[in-house]
Formats: C-alpha cells, sequence, structure tokens
C-alpha cells in the first residue's frame, strides 16, 4: 500500500511540475497575443534596466553582482523623479515570468541620464560582454535575451519592404508594417562552434577583439544552404586549416553577441596524424592546442593568468557561455576514459 501510494505521489509531483510549465507557456502566449493582458501584466511587473543596451547591475554584499529587477510602481518614481513622461515604461518588452506568472520585462532608458537612473536604482550599468563574467548562470540567459530582444527593436522600426514605419505589439512578440501589413519577428543567426580534439588535446582559439589571454572555441556562422556539419567543417577547414572526421552534436543557446546568434555546438576529432595548425590570421589571431593538464588549471582558475596572450593557461570563456560547456565537457570525458594529463 505504501508503495503505491509513494508511486501516486510521484505521478502527481510529475504532473505537477509539467502543468507548471505548461501553465507559464499558456500564460506567455496570451501575453503575447493580448495587449490589454500584458499591459496588466506591465502593472504588476518587474523590469530589467539597460541603458543603451548596457544592463545594470548592483554589488551585494558579498561583493558579487546580480541583475536586480525593479517593481513597475518602483519605474514609475525614477521616471517622475526625472521629469519623464510615465508613457516610457509601456516601451517595455516582454522576457518571461515565474511560476507564479509574475511577469519580467526588459527597457531600455538610453534617453535618461545615466548617472541620475544609477543613483536612483543603486546600481551600475555595465557593457554586457564584461557582465556575462560578473552574473551568475541563472541571470545572464535572461540578460542577454533582454538585450537581444531592445536592439531588434531598435533596427527593425522600418519595413524592409516598403520602407515605412512598423509598430509592436505591446509584448514586443512582433512588428507588423502600417502600409503592407507584413509581420516580423526577432531573428537569430545559425552559428556552430566546435571543440576540436585529436584524442588527448583540445583546439582553441582567439580573435584579436578578445580580452587578453582568452581562448574558446572555434565558431562561424552557417552559410545560406548548409547543413550543421558542413559549416562545421569549412570553418574548421578555413581557420585552422585541419580536416574534422568526425562530428557529434552538444547542445545549443542563445548568444546576443555581435548580434542575436543560435549556437549549435558540437564536439569534432581529427587524425592524430594529421594536427599541423595552418592558421588563417585574417580569421584568428592565434590557435593553439591544450592538454587536458592545462585545461583542468583554466578551468579552476578564479582570475585571468598573468602573462596575457602567451600564458601558459589560457582564460576561458564565462561559466554559462556554451563554449565553456564543451570545454568541460571534453574535459570530464577525458578523465572518463582515463587519459592521462600532459
Amino acid at each position: 500500500m505504501l508503495k503505491k501510494f509513494l508511486c501516486s505521489s510521484s505521478r502527481l509531483l510529475v504532473f505537477h511540475r509539467r502543468s507548471s510549465f505548461v501553465s507559464r507557456m499558456r500564460y506567455m502566449k496570451k501575453l503575447q497575443q493580448d495587449d490589454g493582458a500584458c499591459v496588466a501584466a506591465l502593472a504588476t511587473g518587474h523590469l530589467l534596466l539597460f541603458h543603451r543596451l548596457d544592463p545594470l547591475l548592483r554589488r551585494n554584499n558579498a561583493g558579487s553582482f546580480t541583475s536586480p529587477t525593479l517593481h513597475y510602481t518602483d519605474m514609475q518614481s525614477v521616471v517622475q523623479a526625472l521629469g519623464t513622461k510615465e508613457s516610457l515604461l509601456k516601451e517595455s518588452v516582454l522576457i518571461g515570468c515565474r511560476e507564479d506568472t509574475q511577469a519580467y520585462f526588459c527597457l531600455d532608458v538610453g534617453q535618461l541620464d545615466r548617472a541620475s537612473v544609477e543613483k536612483l536604482c543603486d546600481g551600475t550599468f555595465v557593457d554586457l560582454k564584461k557582465s556575462f563574467f560578473l552574473l551568475s548562470g541563472a541571470e545572464a540567459p535572461l540578460v542577454a535575451k533582454g538585450k537581444a530582444l531592445l536592439r531588434w527593436h531598435q533596427t527593425n522600426k522600418y519595413c524592409g519592404a516598403s520602407g515605412q514605419s512598423t509598430c509592436r505589439n505591446q509584448a514586443g512578440s512582433h512588428r507588423v508594417c502600417g502600409t503592407n501589413g507584413v509581420f516580423s519577428y526577432p531573428t537569430m543567426a545559425p552559428v556552430v562552434i566546435v571543440l576540436v580534439s585529436d584524442g588527448r588535446r583540445c583546439l582553441l582559439g582567439r580573435q584579436s577583439s578578445f580580452p587578453p589571454g582568452l581562448y574558446s572555441a572555434l565558431a562561424g556562422f552557417c552559410d545560406m544552404g548548409e547543413s550543421l556539419e558542413e559549416a562545421l567543417r569549412r570553418e574548421v577547414a578555413e581557420e585552422v586549416g585541419l580536416e574534422v572526421d568526425a562530428v557529434s552534436y552538444s547542445s545549443s543557446q542563445h548568444w546576443p553577441h555581435p548580434h542575436s546568434s543560435f549556437m549549435l555546438a558540437c564536439h569534432a576529432h581529427v587524425s592524430p596524424a594529421q594536427t599541423q595548425l595552418l592558421v588563417d590570421h585574417t580569421e584568428l589571431q592565434d590557435a593553439r592546442w591544450f592538454t587536458l593538464d592545462e585545461i583542468s588549471a583554466a578551468l579552476n582558475a578564479k582570475a585571468p593568468p598573468s602573462g596575457g596572450l602567451l600564458a601558459a593557461a589560457p582564460w576561458l570563456p564565462p561559466k554559462h557561455a556554451i563554449a565553456r560547456h564543451l570545454i568541460s565537457e571534453w574535459a570530464e570525458r577525458q578523465r572518463a576514459a582515463g587519459r592521462p594529463d600532459g
């Protein structure tokens, strides 16, 4: 009887979790389709603030940073204090909701004085690339989504077919041309990101725009008509002169740089007999093979290594970046296979 009860309870728990997720998704869809419902949700919702696409961060007592969410009523006080019309808040874009259907929005206040907003909101606007190294994994994706949606709206105010102004719905999930009625929706460009291995080492590269010492997995945009595998093999051949002989898919992630990208992460293998690099320096500043020992040290590092570009161990992307996930995944597989360091 007890076993039957426990099994029944387990099923109820799974059903509750599933129902909660379904409820949130349907609530989000309702807000995207019903402007009135979205306005009501905004009046009781929370906002992530940006200033010219830089997110607002706040240092907590532990010294780490968070992305604070401000209640709508708090933002009403802010705009009133700065002598701005409250209609600014209606430009907020829906980005998600919590289990209790509490809606979250993002808002760019670039038209307001940066220092004044920082003082009133007890925070600092930080460049998004830098903020990714300061935020926790749970907050960073929401901030990235917020910036991507705000930037899309800022760059799609006119119809590509008619040249006339477009208008957004309240949620910000689409824009429509008032002349031809054509709808446009936020899009992401497919990008393949790959960690190449020869069985004992993995290959990392860096662009000249990277911070000193930072190395990452290779990445490139998919060309029109290419499959994921074709794009991967082409990028590796172009950037480092290697021919891939095996590919396996890992996972995917939205990434806001340089614009909204859909990162498709893969592992790739090359023959140990053909590992001589021929780096295209118009694409990469440097590319190097790293051992498990070097990668393990980099994964455990708390700060960038001294020595910058020539440091023995690389400085890796932030923990929530999919490139970091690929590198960690490779290291775990190496250890599980019992392959020695070095």
